[in-house]
């Protein structure tokens, strides 16, 4: 089994921003969903080195850390992202470009933090929901 590399998480955050590490370890997680969500489970353990075949966008990602959060926190998705000060999903493409600076990711020729900016609203992707999970 490979050995994780160390991570220099003081670095990721000048990249970044001042935010907290569990938010990039979220952003992190949430590619790995994503990918399943975009490319199935075939894209996701792809070990042939072509990361082209299980790349997705900064659009597809950001609605993929909208059902990882969703999926992972319920109602309290919105509490969780903006206490690690995520309010917008031009914060992911911040954290996802600062992992990029610190190759931690990659990224493609056509991607840009562009990509990130107001693909949705929070308010309204995370709503306050009833118990029902009707949203009020």
């Amino acid at each position: 089994m490979p050995k994780e590399p160390i991570i220099d998480w003081k670095a990721v955050r000048k990249h970044g921003g001042s935010y907290p590490q569990p938010a990039y370890d979220f952003v992190r997680e949430g590619l790995m969903h994503t990918v399943k969500l975009v490319h199935g489970d075939d894209g996701a353990a792809d070990d042939s080195g072509d990361d082209h075949s299980r790349h997705v966008s900064g659009q597809q990602l950001c609605f993929g850390l909208k059902d990882f959060a969703i999926r992972r926190y319920g109602m309290l998705a919105k509490t969780v992202l903006n206490h690690w000060l995520v309010f917008r999903t031009d914060d992911f493409g911040k954290i996802v470009f600062a992992m990029i600076d610190c190759e931690l990711m990659r990224k493609t020729d056509d991607d840009s933090f562009e990509d990130f900016q107001g693909v949705f609203d929070f308010d309204e992707a995370f709503g306050r929901q009833e118990p029902s999970g009707q949203a009020v």
